[in-house]
């Protein structure tokens, strides 16, 4: 089905992760991968993730999400962009306590204003199948993987684990002492990922801080990605190097970050609108 005569989009971003938020309920639209590639190329809709509402699916939801990265894939959860699309459908409401459906499940969304929005990211899966992984690791606390030498390597033994996209680990004494966007690339697509999966170099600073850089699955480098907050604390937790709750750094900036003893995730953090427009109906036509 073909997208209404005008589709509108905003552009918003979560700590500098750059989000478009297109409302597709009512038209019956689905993007394809090759016309979210061909929004995420034009200069003013270029996009880390690309958050498209739809009719809801599950009653009690505001919408059904699709979620994609920069290369048209699909993702499973995007904090930041859940951020921004649990305050538009807020103002638009009037609601403070929002549910959304995604692949990853109903997830809430709590809106105090545009300056703190918290989301519940759902439950951690740490088992290897869940991740998933290509092999069986019995301990996915830290896994056999390494880049560099054998004797002397780069980065090694990352946390694996799925919060709604598979993310692995690496933690390092200083998260900017190694070139992400050379490695990141060759991790994302290692064989021992079939998914793909997103990479976070990780450093603990205190028992309730932690500074994270990520390389985005299908995206890239990022300024921030909520997942991998969400994925870096229940991992560190696991390993016993912080507590449940811990403060986020992220080069955009801080999340808050709480692994609830429910077992699910809650992550809170800004939203901020940029602009409004159109969609270049001729480009996605050409898609």
């Amino acid at each position: 089905m073909s997208a209404p005569a005008t589709t509108r989009y905003r552009k918003m971003n979560g700590l500098g992760n750059e989000i478009v938020v297109v409302d597709l309920r009512g038209s019956g639209k689905v993007f394809t991968e090759a016309e979210a590639r061909a929004i995420a190329s034009g200069p003013r809709s270029h996009f880390d993730q690309l958050m498209a509402l739809h009719a809801p699916v599950t009653p009690g939801t505001e919408a059904y999400l699709r979620i994609y990265n920069t290369d048209g894939s699909a993702a499973g959860a995007c904090g930041n962009g859940m951020r921004c699309v649990g305050w538009i459908v807020s103002q638009e409401t009037g609601r403070k306590h929002l549910k959304f459906e995604t692949t990853a499940g109903v997830l809430e969304l709590l809106v105090e204003d545009i300056s703190r929005i918290a989301v519940d990211m759902g439950e951690p899966r740490f088992g290897w199948a869940d991740v998933p992984l290509a092999e069986p690791f019995h301990d996915t606390r830290g896994i056999e993987l390494q880049i560099g030498p054998v004797e002397k390597p780069v980065l090694h033994s990352p946390s694996v684990v799925n919060v709604g996209n598979p993310h692995a680990v690496f933690w390092v004494e200083d998260v900017n002492a190694y070139d992400l966007a050379r490695f990141g690339p060759l991790l994302e697509n290692h064989p021992l990922f079939p998914e793909r999966a997103n990479i976070s170099l990780a450093c603990v600073t205190s028992p309730s801080s932690i500074t994270v850089r990520t390389w985005e699955r299908g995206a890239g480098l990022t300024k921030a990605c909520g997942s991998a907050a969400c994925a870096v604390i229940a991992c560190a937790a696991r390993k016993g190097t912080t507590g449940r709750q811990a403060t986020i750094t992220l080069p955009g900036g801080p999340l808050e970050v709480e692994w609830r003893a429910d077992n699910r995730i809650w992550m809170t953090g800004p939203a901020e609108l940029e602009y409004e427009g159109e969609l270049d109906a001729a480009l996605i036509a050409m898609a």
